[in-house]
């Protein structure tokens, strides 16, 4: 299931205007670049803001995504039509040959489950061709970005056009070892209508994830740092064997 801000219809409209800011995929803009890859597959594409950056530089994009009302957003927007759009999880992709699949932003340690993580691992592979590559991040354990998901320090207001003044913030609710639970809450000044949307990220260590890699048919072949975010993320090049 999608976490309401990505679910909900009228949450999914705003989560563009609320995140304008995606310079973190510039790295992922340039790794492609990098492996020379022309067809891409988008795991956990959310409003399609990446897959159809792509799509401009003319890389052929297949972007999945659970939650209905994203892809609805992202088949909306200019030049949708470039990109192959799927509802749905890399546990059930259709036959695919594509250099390089990718998990942005949250979307590696929002699949919190541990069967649903290794089944997305085992599809990536399944989808990629011989000697393509898997890319994704996930955030440090030990830097603990948990302690700073406050309603204090994320608290604003945007005004959006055709929709008005929305306020916006995150709280922490839970942590319980490697699972971290937080809410964010929605005022709609237009009707004062109030949306909250859960989510779970799991925290894994960086020789977990190498293990599950290498358990799944990938060789590991760097580990970077996150250059929007510095000492704060892994970001894993794997490449299947």
């Amino acid at each position: 299931m999608a976490d309401d801000c990505f679910g909900h219809p009228r949450l999914a409209a705003i989560y563009d205007p609320l995140d304008p800011d995606r310079s973190d995929l510039d790295a992922y803009l340039r790794m492609t670049e990098e492996l020379g890859a022309r067809q891409v597959l988008d795991i956990g594409c959310g409003t399609g803001v990446f897959a159809l950056l792509l799509a401009d530089r003319g890389v052929g994009v297949v972007g999945i995504d659970p939650a209905q009302a994203s892809v609805d957003v992202a088949r909306a927007k200019p030049g949708s039509e470039r990109v192959r759009w799927i509802c749905g999880d890399a546990t059930a992709l259709p036959p695919l040959q594509v250099d390089l699949a990718t998990m942005t932003a949250n979307v590696a340690q929002a699949i919190a489950d541990p069967d649903t993580w290794q089944k997305t691992l085992r599809g990536a592979n399944e989808a990629l061709r011989p000697g393509g590559h898997l890319v994704f991040e996930t955030r440090d354990p030990a830097r603990r970005a948990w302690e700073e998901w406050t309603r204090e320090n994320s608290y604003r207001v945007t005004e959006i056009p055709c929709v008005g003044s929305v306020e916006s913030w995150v709280q922490l609710i839970d942590v319980s070892w490697t699972l971290v639970t937080f809410r964010w809450t929605y005022t709609f000044a237009a009707d004062g209508q109030v949306l909250t949307s859960d989510s779970t990220l799991r925290f894994r260590e960086r020789e977990e994830v190498e293990t599950d890699l290498v358990a799944h048919g990938y060789v590991v072949q760097d580990v970077r740092d996150a250059p929007d975010r510095p000492g704060k993320e892994f970001v894993f090049l794997a490449r299947r064997s």
